[in-house]
């Protein structure tokens, strides 16, 4: 899958659980943990719907906020990790 795919998957999925204002913009670069986009338990949601979503299974290493502090952070996470 192109990480062009998994960024908007990914959007789709904060814009539905996370963003409640539909004129709020999110770029792909903007830190979701400083801007309160998401919160810890955001996180577990995120990283919940990113194991079912790209059939993945995280280690406990990889769960640092670096792979998921950001869309293209996150695309990029991924597509290392299924190889793309």
């Amino acid at each position: 899958m192109l990480q062009e795919e998994i960024g908007k998957q990914i959007m789709q999925f904060m814009r539905k659980n996370f963003l409640f204002d539909e004129k709020k913009t999110l770029g792909e670069n903007e830190s979701l943990i400083a801007s309160g986009v998401i919160d810890s338990t955001g996180i577990l949601e995120l990283i919940s719907f990113l194991e079912q979503n790209f059939n993945l299974k995280f280690e406990d290493h990889e769960l640092v906020a670096e792979n998921f502090d950001s869309i293209e952070q996150i695309k990029k996470f991924i597509s290392k990790k299924t190889g793309n």
